[in-house]
Order: C-alpha cells, then sequence, then structure tokens
C-alpha cells in the first residue's frame, strides 16, 4: 500500500517504525553504563581487558546504534549517539575508543560508500558484529603510501601488511582495513578490505604499551596472504570535503568530555566523606572549604563546556545527516563548517581537560594518590587521547582559513618525506 497524507497515521507508524527517543536510549544504555564504571578503576589496576563490558553493551546492541530502522539496526540519531558516547567515556573512557572505529565504519559507508553495499554491513552490524580498525602503519614510509597491499588472486584478493594502532580489534568481528589495491593493469588505488577477525593468515597482537587508554587494545595487526572476496572490497573516493574526519575526531572528544564527567564524579566523590582538614584550610571539613569548592566548581564548569560544545559539532554532523537521509547534496559550505569546529572544539577541550586532570589533585593530599583509586588515569587517559589528530596542527588548520581562506584538510596522513 502507498503511504499518502490520507492514509491513517496508526498505519504510517506501522509501515516505518520510528526512531527512539534520546529518554528511551538513555533508560536502555544507562544501566549498562553504571555497571561498566563500577570496576573500570579495578581494569585499569589489573589491566583486565574490557572483553565483558563490550559483551554487556552488545547484549543491547550498543554497535547498532546508527543503523537504520530499516536494516534492523536501533536507528538512532548522530546527537544522541554522542551524548550516549559522552555517558559511556565518563563509565569508561577506553569503551569509546574500543567502539570509535565501529562506529567510524558505519559512518564511512553512509558518506563514502554507494548505498547499494550498505545492505550486508548494515545487517550485520544490526545483529551484534563488532568492526574494527586497521589503517595507520609503522615505519618510516612514503607519506601517504600504504604498504599493505590486496593483490588478485583467481576470482578472489590476497591481503598482506602490518598495522598499528589498530584500536578495539581485538574486540572485533570483522576488521575494516585499509590497503593499496595492486590492479592487473599497473595501476592502483586505495580501498577498505573487510575481513573476519579469526580468517586465516590474521593475527591480533596486544602490544599497545601507551601509558594511557591501556584496555583500547590498540597494537599490531597483521595480514599474511589473507582471502578477500571480492563484495568484501570497498573503494572510496579521497579526494573530496567529507564528514568522517569530524566523526572519527568527535569521538575522541566525546570520550575526553566523558573523563572530564569522571573527574567531577571522582572529586565530589573523594571529598564529601572526608573529616581531615590543613590547620591553614578555611573550613571545618573539605566539604565546606570555599577553596575546595571552588575547585569542585571549576572542574564541573569544564565538563559542563566541553559537553556544550561536543552536542554543538554533533548538531552539524546531524544536519549533514539529514540531507542524506532526504536524498540532498550536502552544500560544501556546510562540510567546511563542521571540520573547522571540531578543530576548533579539539583545541579548546584537549588543554581544559588536560588541566582539570591536574587540578583534581588539589582537593586533596597525599591520600588523593592512592593507586587503589586511580584517579591518574584520567589525565593519562586524556593525555593519550589527545595525542591523536595532535592539536597544534587542527589550530594552524583554523587559523590558515581565518587568516588566508584555506580550505580545512579532510585527509590527511603520516609518513617520511622523501628527500
Amino acid at each position: 500500500m502507498a503511504l499518502t497524507q490520507d492514509t491513517p497515521r496508526a498505519a504510517r507508524a506501522n509501515a516505518a517504525p520510528a526512531a527512539p527517543s534520546s529518554q528511551q536510549l538513555l533508560a536502555r544504555f544507562r544501566p549498562i553504563f553504571n555497571r561498566i564504571a563500577v570496576h573500570a578503576a579495578q581494569r585499569e589496576n589489573d589491566r583486565e581487558l574490557a572483553y565483558e563490558p563490550v559483551a554487556w553493551l552488545n547484549a543491547e546492541r550498543f554497535g547498532a546504534l546508527r543503523v537504520p530502522v530499516e536494516y534492523g539496526g536501533v536507528g538512532a540519531s548522530v546527537e544522541q549517539l554522542y551524548d550516549l558516547l559522552i555517558e559511556l567515556g565518563e563509565a569508561d573512557s577506553n569503551l569509546p575508543q574500543i567502539l570509535r572505529a565501529h562506529f567510524g565504519f558505519i559512518e564511512r559507508l553512509f558518506a563514502e560508500i554507494d548505498p547499494s553495499l550498505h545492505g550486508p554491513w548494515m545487517r550485520l552490524a544490526a545483529e551484534g558484529v563488532i568492526f574494527g580498525n586497521a589503517t595507520t602503519e609503522l615505519g618510516e614510509g612514503a607519506l601517504g603510501a600504504l604498504q599493505t597491499t590486496l593483490s588478485r588472486d583467481g576470482d578472489a584478493w590476497r591481503l598482506d601488511g602490518d598495522k598499528y594502532y589498530s584500536t578495539g580489534t581485538l574486540y572485533a568481528d570483522w576488521i575494516s582495513v585499509s590497503a593499496q589495491r595492486l590492479n592487473a593493469d599497473g595501476s592502483s588505488n586505495r580501498v577498505i578490505a573487510l575481513v573476519p577477525s579469526e580468517a586465516e593468515g590474521v593475527e591480533r597482537v596486544d602490544d599497545w604499551r601507551g601509558f594511557g587508554q591501556r584496555l583500547s587494545a590498540s597494537g599490531t595487526t597483521r595480514f599474511r596472504n589473507v582471502r578477500v572476496k571480492p563484495e568484501n572490497v570497498l573503494l572510496y573516493v579521497r579526494d573530496q570535503p567529507t564528514p568522517l574526519t569530524a566523526h572519527f575526531q568527535l569521538t575522541h572528544l566525546a570520550t575526553l568530555t566523558g573523563i572530564a564527567r569522571a573527574i567531577v564524579r571522582d572529586a565530589v566523590a573523594f571529598v564529601q566523606p572526608r573529616k581531615r582538614v590543613y590547620s591553614h584550610g578555611s573550613g571545618d571539613t573539605p566539604r565546606e572549604d570555599p577553596l575546595v569548592q571552588q575547585v569542585i566548581g571549576q572542574l564541573a564548569s569544564t565538563a559542563f563546556i566541553a559537553a556544550s560544545t561536543v552536542q554543538a559539532v554533533a548538531r552539524g554532523l546531524g544536519e549533514v545527516d539529514r540531507f542524506r537521509q532526504r536524498g540532498e547534496p550536502v552544500p560544501e559550505s556546510l562540510l567546511f563548517e563542521v571540520e573547522l569546529n571540531t578543530a576548533k572544539a579539539q583545541a579548546g577541550i584537549v588543554d581544559a581537560v588536560l588541566q582539570a586532570g591536574t587540578r583534581l589533585f588539589d582537593i586533596g593530599g597525599a591520600s588523593a594518590l592512592q593507586e587503589d583509586r586511580r584517579l591518574d588515569r584520567h589525565w593519562r587517559n586524556a593525555r593519550t587521547l589527545a595525542s591523536h589528530n595532535p592539536t597544534i596542527y587542527k589550530g594552524r588548520v583554523v587559523g590558515d582559513h581565518l587568516l588566508n581562506g584555506a580550505r580545512p584538510t579532510f585527509y590527511w596522513a603520516v609518513g617520511a618525506i622523501a628527500a
């Protein structure tokens, strides 16, 4: 039956299931976030990888948030996704980073991949499949070049190469691998190869040794003669404005915002029960000391400003997505605005959250340093996240645009420049 304005409202509702409200999503996922938060410090102390928290989220299909309802997904908006990632980051900042590649892959499908190819991957995500990341390579390879290759092998392809910073891949069911496809005519192009994480020739190594985000599984993934079906190779264009880079960066910023909220939570929990004061303090108990109150207030201000900033950028990305849903071309000016606003947000949020991670220790003495509290994890995790896509370059992009009208950089790479 074709739907028209004369169709009864109930019939229209049955034909197109409504996306959930923000209140419904919070009711669904907040109990899991609370459960994750309970032992977050202990997991950090023991370096216990977050397999259980990932499974708890997966049981409620958290990874299907952005999958459209018609594919069996939740159908959440961009704005709802980032609100939830902030809350998840408050519970344990490793979790949003673990899932960053997964949500990035869904957004890549929307932004850069032919819609006719979406179905199989969207349905897998709706069923609970988690996609991991294998993009970055170590060493001094040429800037912008990939050493991971996809070579023709009869009616299939063979994938070979080593990747590092493979965030979340230990927890993933499928891996999204950036590779250079070597074509029969001698040409090559950049593609995404999708391979099951348990496929023959895939090795995932837990060798991430950074001092922060220690449970994010950002280690090495090796591919040795891995067979890839032709339909599992996706071609994408890298020379056009895209919302994808803003999505990837905003996930980091949402995670940093979650850390800012966790700093406030832990500061309040630390101060409220304390009785010991300094002889030169300003209150009968720490909670009554106006200097301590001021620090707590400043920490809360940082968390509020960070959340407001992330939500503002998310609204811009949501507007981009609504153009897509209507089947309308996204104005280039909107893509420029979103990318530049993401860079501004990064330049503002990073320093503020790092400072909050340090000021946290102004609320107490040596007891705040006890390892079982793991209050130091907030600064370490924030510093680790801030080292991705270095902030100094984001500030430069904004400054160059304001001074010289330069276009923002949507795709960037790491490597050595040939002499």
